[in-house]
């Protein structure tokens, strides 16, 4: 393992918790700066916060910050898309298996999995394999203990939403490695279900922090908390990990529907053992440097020693299976993808759909004006990010995707 520390030590107004940022050679904006101070200056957080190369503004907390807290959990640095995530296993195709008309690959995949936002990327009927496999699951039960505790929580969307991808920035690509080895990617978290649950708890939170009596200045309303031992603390851990392990299954659910697809259409495959799941929004207890902490990771990967994760880039660039190195002052963390360079905004403004085609060329994807601001040059460069955690990670697989799949 790389023993040179790769951070800087960021200035941290008002806080004597050091932020340790993974930045080197990638822009960080100054309002995402500010916002790193603020949740820096809360008392209960630390030893220290950990920045990200993919690091850019978010709601709540930064996209790109491994939070770690002591007797204290913040529903916004979560967010709502609770348990967002990758998936990717490989398989025994290789390039030449695939068709020359990558279109009507493309075109069948999204026909099996429901793409977008709102009614469009619903089930009208749920599968009868996904229905079984949530039946089994155990999630719609324990999903009724959570509503039945806190009775303003909508549960419709779950039967609706199991195993679909969702808009923004959730894709499903189909990639090839160095050794021409055909992969399957997805990208997708918690559906409808998990932002409500999400969006419950913020509100929940900013009440409680409306009725403290603080010791200190809460510089943002969106760093709402509560407190180890407080009942709503409790409940939104359950409600919390109930998303999260439903934005796993999700996954899941929906790389089955991907890979049926394609075996209807391509020759005889085989999965080879190499797949990955794993969260990159998400909050759990760990141990850390000697004590227990509760890590909140927005937009960051764990890459514990040994452990493989996800860092994928942008439409028309290249994405990494990675194997975490164990570094103990990221919390065992690394990015979770290449990081937004302009808000989606500023994408659609600047880039051009000619842009956006020539950047895409290579790739069987959307060429239209309502992904613009999903275009790569929205992106930083993933060759910069990569460069910037050598410390963290090992790149396992290079991936280039062939098909690329947006809500």
């Amino acid at each position: 393992m790389d023993t040179q520390p790769h951070y800087e030590l960021l200035h941290a107004e008002g806080s004597t918790t050091p932020i340790k940022g993974w930045v080197h050679g990638v822009p960080l904006e100054e309002q995402a700066h500010r916002q790193l101070q603020n949740i820096a200056a809360l008392p209960f957080v630390g030893p220290w916060v950990a920045v990200m190369p993919d690091v850019h503004l978010g709601k709540g907390a930064t996209v790109g910050s491994v939070v770690p807290t002591r007797g204290a959990i913040i529903p916004a640095a979560v967010g709502v898309d609770i348990g967002c995530g990758m998936a990717a296993v490989r398989t025994t195709l290789r390039a030449a298996d695939l068709p020359d008309n990558l279109a009507l690959l493309r075109s069948s995949i999204e026909r099996a999995v429901p793409v977008g936002n709102g009614p469009g990327g619903d089930h009208r009927k749920l599968p009868d394999s996904i229905a079984t496999r949530l039946a089994h699951s155990g999630l719609a039960d324990r999903l009724a203990t959570i509503k039945d505790k806190h009775r303003k929580i909508r549960t419709d969307k779950l039967h609706n939403q199991t195993g679909t991808l969702g808009g923004g920035n959730h894709f499903i690509e189909v990639c090839l490695d160095e050794s021409d080895a055909v992969w399957v990617m997805l990208h997708s978290g918690s559906r409808g279900t998990g932002n409500l649950i999400g969006t419950y708890f913020i509100e929940r939170a900013r009440e409680e922090l409306a009725r403290r009596v603080l010791g200190f200045h809460l510089p943002d309303r969106d760093l709402a908390f509560f407190l180890e031992g407080e009942p709503l603390f409790d409940d939104y851990v359950e409600a919390v990990s109930w998303a999260q392990d439903y934005a796993r299954n999700n996954r899941e659910a929906m790389m089955a529907r991907v890979l049926h697809e394609m075996r209807q259409r391509l020759p005889k495959f085989q999965l080879e053992k190499l797949a990955v799941n794993c969260h990159h929004n998400y909050v759990q207890r760990e141990q850390h440097h000697g004590e227990s902490l509760l890590v909140t990771r927005k937009g960051a990967v764990s890459a514990r020693e040994g452990e493989l994760g996800i860092i994928p880039g942008s439409m028309g660039t290249r994405s990494y299976i990675v194997r975490g190195k164990g570094n103990p002052d990221s919390f065992h963390s690394c990015s979770h993808g290449a990081g937004r360079v302009m808000s989606r905004t500023q994408a659609r403004l600047s880039i051009t759909l000619k842009q956006h085609r020539e950047a895409t060329a290579h790739v069987e994807c959307r060429k239209d004006a309502a992904v613009i601001d999903e275009s790569p040059a929205a992106y930083k460069s993933i060759d910069a990010v990569m460069a910037a955690q050598s410390d963290l990670v090992e790149v396992v697989h290079t991936l280039r995707q062939v098909v690329c799949i947006k809500g």
